[in-house]
């Protein structure tokens, strides 16, 4: 399943089913599990864990080194999860010595030319649309979607099942369930579309508008707002998601519509 112009080393554990096309390098430390399929002209380095039936498109560069000052060379790994799919020119780079390792979960979706910076950890069934830029260290959480081009400052951290309009710039956390727009980044209102796709009732879904509402528009700062949740509304495992989140941001949360940035 090798194509004769492929470079794969001979000590890569491939599992035997997986197809190698054309002029595809595949180093030493390497392993890629069964039913996958590399493209023509991929590079995949040292370091790289890719899981079952993946598939890597023309021009993807995977576990480069970061592009990092502090990468001293350490041994460091990329994690890509069952089932993602990594288009055209993408570049994932491994970790560093701050975590070890950049993580990709299950079942995501990496568009042409997007970039995945050293250390970050993305969830499962992750959506990243063309030229979306991740530097590094940066968290995502389950069923994010970010929109083309858009670009994410080290160390934000984006909440499961949001979704982020195209060519945004985030700069804060993002928190769960919620659509961020405009410029500067703010709230937009909950990802309504996603969450009925995945079978959130309509209970849910206003249990959730509830939280968003102390959040931003009751005139609460972020520390009432927590307080005031979780002393006035039912406890069950999305409002403490949101609450966790918000109570673990370190760069703060995105504004409300209605805020002065």
């Amino acid at each position: 399943m090798i194509h004769p112009l492929a470079s794969v080393h001979s000590e890569a554990r491939i599992a035997s089913d997986v197809e190698v096309e054309a002029f595809s390098v595949i180093s030493k430390d390497v392993v890629i599990g069964e039913g996958t399929w590399i493209g023509p002209h991929v590079t995949i380095f040292d370091g790289a864990r890719i899981g079952k039936n993946c598939r890597i498109f023309p021009g993807a560069v995977i576990s480069a080194v970061p592009q990092d000052m502090k990468y001293d060379g350490e041994i460091t790994y990329v994690e890509i999860g069952d089932n993602t799919i990594i288009r055209e020119c993408v570049t994932v780079n491994k970790g560093t010595k701050s975590f070890g390792k950049t993580v990709i979960g299950t079942d995501c979706l990496l568009m042409a030319y997007s970039h995945v910076a050293h250390d970050c950890r993305i969830g499962n069934h992750v959506i990243l649309v063309n030229a979306v830029g991740l530097a590094g260290e940066i968290e995502i959480g389950d069923y994010a979607i970010l929109s083309g081009m858009v670009l994410v400052h080290q160390f934000v951290r984006i909440g499961a099942h949001t979704m982020i309009q195209g060519g945004s710039k985030v700069g804060k956390d993002v928190p769960p369930f919620v659509t961020a727009g405009r410029d500067p980044l703010r709230f937009e209102g909950l990802n309504l579309v996603g969450m009925r796709r995945r079978g959130f009732s309509e209970g849910l879904v206003e249990q959730i508008h509830e939280i968003y509402r102390y959040v931003y528009q009751k005139g609460y700062n972020v520390s009432q707002a927590m307080e005031r949740i979780e002393n006035e509304l039912t406890g069950n495992g999305e409002r403490d998601m949101i609450v966790k989140f918000i109570r673990g941001s370190r760069r703060g949360i995105i504004k409300g519509p209605l805020e002065e940035i």
